[in-house]
């Protein structure tokens, strides 16, 4: 169950995601929050300057790896607009992350491209499970996802 703060950390990650899209990025927001509900870092996807794996979710690792402990690594959450790529899912299974929650997942993301006409991503969309097993995961959110889809769907008309 998704509490109230939760939501506002999850309403973030669309702002982030809105805010890529702004400029020119696809959409995608995440946050990180200790145990005791502080926001500790956030980033947008940075990808449009040429760097496919600058994602939001593999730059909290990252910060993670450099700024916490391995016990608060552990305790935190990664609140994330859609469900973490292969790739960043197995960074936050080597630094050890604790719980993600994510709006919109990949199953989700592959479908609306599907029905936009649109290409799949380079890289398999598999679930976070599926690469970091010891990972708690949340999501979809429902009424939330819809938000996202409707980010993904005018990045691709813009295109």
């Amino acid at each position: 169950m998704i509490t109230k703060d939760e939501m506002h950390y999850l309403k973030r990650c669309i702002a982030l995601a809105t805010e890529a899209l702004e400029a020119g990025d696809e959409p995608f927001g995440s946050v990180l929050v200790d145990e005791k509900g502080t926001i500790l870092a956030e980033d947008r996807n940075r990808i449009a300057g040429g760097d496919p794996t600058r994602h939001p979710e593999l730059a909290l690792a990252r910060w993670a790896a450099s700024n916490m402990t391995p016990e608060a690594r552990a305790a935190a959450t990664v609140y994330t607009s859609g469900e973490h790529c292969p790739m960043c899912a197995a960074a936050h299974g080597w630094v050890g992350l604790g719980r993600i929650v994510y709006v919109s997942s990949a199953e989700q993301l592959v479908s609306w491209l599907q029905g936009w006409g649109v290409a799949p991503p380079p890289v398999h969309p598999l679930p976070i499970q599926a690469i970091a097993p010891n990972v708690t995961v949340e999501g979809p959110v429902a009424g939330l996802d819809e938000t996202v889809k409707a980010l993904h769907q005018q990045l691709h008309e813009q295109r």
